[in-house]
């Protein structure tokens, strides 16, 4: 069981929160029962609605593992592409984000507010740098040297709301993306390759995390003469 617990964690964005909530808000079994009977406010429904969609989104993706086949071999890219796959299946179930979809929103939140561009692209670095994503093409630094130089030509720091400045500054960064050879009919590639980045990583950690436990279980007196078995010939299936 300690393998299954691990690996519905990977689910974090409704196991977590569905751990979160429990524990910030000590919601007791008997709140919802008949026999406790009080004046019903505002705020409780608010609460007992958001209980109910969390306990929904983590249902439905125990569900999906339950009937899918998920093999924890991250060095084997149709094993990965299948557990790709499969935490689609279960965000589509469960109405979620995908990765780049959640970067996407992180961006338009945690900028919004700022007015000028190189504190943008500073607040881009540190979002992409907090989920553990590399620049292996070096990006970020062409787009600071495009920025130093409409900064130069305009002689001011150029702020988002500056039309002219920010048409200047897109003709830069097409000149880098065409440098690079981004185009923007690629971005549905790009996306892909990132779902599957970030799946072998989950994978890489799902098989740390079995390797942990079936050493723990082999340290019991009762399982010391059991051969362990690979990591990829689990079936999750079995353990939830």
């Amino acid at each position: 069981m300690a393998l299954a617990s691990r690996f519905l964690s990977r689910s974090k964005q409704i196991h977590g929160s569905l751990v979160a909530l429990q524990q910030n808000h000590a919601i007791p079994v008997r709140s919802f029962a008949k026999e406790a009977a009080r004046p019903t406010f505002k705020g409780d429904e608010m609460l007992k609605e958001v209980f109910m969609e969390i306990k929904t989104k983590y249902n439905a993706a125990v569900d999906v593992l339950r009937k899918e086949k998920i093999t924890i071999d991250p060095d084997d890219a149709a094993a990965v592409r299948q557990y790709a796959n499969v935490m689609k299946t279960i965000r589509q179930k469960a109405d979620m984000f995908s990765e780049s979809q959640r970067i996407q929103y992180d961006i338009e939140t945690e900028t919004k507010e700022i007015p000028d561009v190189r504190e943008y692209l500073l607040k881009l670095q540190e979002i992409r740098e907090g989920r553990g994503l590399t620049d292996e093409l070096g990006a970020e630094a062409m787009m600071f040297e495009a920025l130093d130089k409409v900064e130069k030509e305009i002689k001011k720091p150029l702020m988002r709301d500056d039309k002219k400045g920010m048409a200047l500054l897109m003709a830069e960064f097409d000149k880098v993306n065409k440098k690079l050879g981004i185009g923007r009919e690629d971005l549905p590639k790009y996306e892909e390759e990132l779902e599957l980045k970030i799946a072998k990583a989950q994978l890489e950690e799902l098989k740390s995390d079995a390797l942990e436990a079936m050493e723990a279980q082999k340290k019991k007196e009762e399982f010391q003469d059991e051969a362990m078995p690979e990591v990829k010939s689990l079936d999750i299936r079995n353990f939830i």
